[in-house]
């Protein structure tokens, strides 16, 4: 192998203290810039997709606010519609309610419509000679009769009379006075029930054994 010439070493010798002497700051410096610009570059993208994200995010949690208040909205609504037919419903409930009331008041009339008929039938049918009533009055079905009579038996016989019949019934004798000024007979004062049509009558031929009229006081 044929050994290199002495110039040629020279010559490299001369190459190599030449580059020792080129200056590679520029070149560093360069580099540098262009990696932190590289970096502001990345930087400022990653903020920009940061705030993208950020907003979309804002934007997508606004509309499901938006969905869900305007679903609140129409709940409002349909409880306010279904608060007033509920009202409308109560008020009918109540129109009921009083429309069977009265009703019930006119049936009711009509069924006791008869029933002063049979009541005054009765007291002329039952009512014995040697008694007149002077005063009737009503409570409920309580009846309150005052009359005169000539002895204590006939008030006796009238009670039992009302006893037996269908329409009035429980005669009570409160009480049976002599008065002076009274010519006629002895004042007296007697209760009754009255009986409701749609009541079974009472049988007059019910056993009376038992039973016994209240004793006239003296």
């Amino acid at each position: 192998m044929p050994r290199p010439c002495w110039w040629l070493w020279v010559w490299r010798c001369g190459v190599l203290t030449d580059m020792r002497r080129i200056n590679l700051l520029p070149w560093r410096e360069q580099q540098r810039r262009e990696r932190k610009l590289a970096f502001y570059v990345g930087l400022a993208a990653a903020v920009v997709a940061a705030l993208v994200c950020s907003v979309g995010t804002y934007l997508w949690i606004g509309s499901l606010v938006s969905e869900q208040l305007s679903r609140n909205q129409r709940l409002q609504t349909e409880i306010v519609k279904l608060d007033q037919q509920i009202e409308e419903i109560n008020n009918l409930e109540q129109q009921k309610q009083k429309f069977i009331a009265r009703m019930q008041i006119i049936e009711k009339l009509q069924r006791s419509r008869p029933e002063i008929v049979h009541m005054f039938d009765t007291l002329a049918r039952m009512l014995p000679e040697g008694i007149y009533l002077t005063e009737i009055s009503q409570s409920g079905r309580r009846l309150r009769l005052h009359g005169v009579a000539q002895s204590s038996t006939r008030v006796s016989s009238f009670m039992r009379n009302l006893d037996a019949s269908q329409w009035l019934t429980n005669p009570e004798l409160e009480v049976v006075e002599s008065k002076k000024e009274n010519a006629f007979g002895s004042d007296f004062t007697l209760y009754a029930d009255q009986v409701a049509v749609n009541e079974t009558p009472i049988s007059a031929a019910r056993p009376t054994a038992g039973k016994s009229a209240a004793r006239p006081q003296p």
